[in-house]
Formats: structure tokens, sequence, C-alpha cells
């Protein structure tokens, strides 16, 4: 996998030089910034993590008559909203700074506030995509590599797969028409891989927390 740096060089939107002839471009795009403030960077799990705690201090301040309740409350309520503000910023500034780009060949994640990096991600080194249904016909469609490559977890947060540290998948994040892109995932690796047999529609084998939609998974294996 290559990574390139400083998208100021680039050739065009999300390619750090222009792709090679007989090569065509199928589809770009970028995360939804709310979605992914919410999945990636959690911000509706920690508004009612402060909203309970907030709960919890008026209480406490109830049974206090020494103390003002109001503004011991305020004071909370202005520090959890710049902390929100704070992660809804970071999530905006990813998805403007994010471009995902899928040709016949290869899957191009350009992505990084500060430091900017693009993986080159060849379809032929794909053994699997496992699209994870969202509202409004987004999704994230996580990338399992084959062989020994492996890209650390820290340079793709928050564009990986939630939760697998040892053995990190790039994801395209909070994606909109996910089935559509991951269909066209499947079709351009088919012709990557002619030699390999793909099943699709199976169900992801990780377990999912109930109320959480399934995964859609698209596995292959060389015939």
């Amino acid at each position: 996998m290559n990574a390139h740096h400083e998208h100021e060089f680039e050739a065009a939107p999300g390619l750090p030089e222009p792709l090679p002839q007989g090569e065509r471009l199928l589809w770009q795009g970028s995360p939804d910034w709310r979605l992914l403030a919410i999945h990636a960077f959690h911000v509706r799990k920690l508004a009612i993590y402060f909203a309970a705690m907030m709960v919890l201090q008026w209480l406490y301040l109830l049974g206090d008559q020494k103390g003002s309740v109001l503004s011991p409350l305020l004071v909370s309520a202005v520090l959890a909203s710049v902390a929100l503000g704070l992660l809804s910023l970071t999530a905006w500034f990813s998805a403007r700074t994010t471009v995902y780009t899928l040709t016949d060949r290869r899957i191009l994640m350009r992505i990084g506030i500060v430091l900017t990096l693009t993986f080159n991600l060849p379809l032929r080194k794909l053994a699997a995509a496992a699209i994870r249904p969202q509202a409004g016909g987004h999704g994230d469609i996580a990338l399992t590599l084959s062989g020994s490559d492996r890209i650390a977890w820290l340079n793709l947060w928050p564009h990986a797969r939630p939760w697998l540290l040892k053995q990190p998948q790039p994801s395209l994040r909070c994606v909109s028409d996910a089935q559509k892109i991951g269909d066209m995932i499947l079709q351009a690796w088919s012709a990557q891989n002619t030699d390999a047999m793909a099943i699709v529609g199976t169900p992801a084998q990780t377990p999912a927390p109930a109320r959480q939609p399934r995964e859609r998974e698209i596995s292959t294996a060389t015939a």
C-alpha cells in the first residue's frame, strides 16, 4: 500500500497523480460530517452523557442549601457545549479534507486534517468489504486487506472500522448511497479478479449489538 503527502500538489481532487492511461474513475465522495460526528466522534453519546451528569449535578445541588444551583449548572452547560462544538468542528474538518476515490483498479483514500495522506488500495489486494448501513442510505464500507499488508490504526482513524485495533480495516465512513458504492466495488473487484469467486449478501460474523443494522459482507476467495 502506498501513501502520498500534501494534497496541495494533487493532479486532481483526491488523486496525487493523474490516472494511468486506461484506468477509469468510477466514483468519488466524502463523508457526511454530521453522521461522522455521530458515529466516529460519538457526539450524540457524549451529549447524552453530559446531560445525565448535569441532572446528577442538579440533584446534588438541590440537597446543598449552601450554594447556588443555577451558576454551577450554567458553567457545566457551557463547558459541555464547547466540548461538543469542538468535536463537531473536528468532524467537519475531517469530512471536508477527505476524498474517497474508486477506479476500476483501486481505491484511494485521501485523509488527514494537518498531515494529509493518500492511501492507495489496489482492488487485487482486497479480501472483503462489509457494509454497515446508516440513516438515509448512508453507511460505512470496511475493507479487509489480503496478505500481510497492514495500515496502522492511528494513521487511518477515523477512517477505520471501529474497535479493530490489532488488524485495522480501512473504511469509507458515512458515505451516501453506500449500497450502490458497495456494488460498484464488487463489480470492479470482480473485473480485476476474474480467477476468484465473490459471495454477496452473507451476514457479517462479528456480533452486533441489538437494534443496530446488520452488515452486508462482500467476501472473496481465490478459486
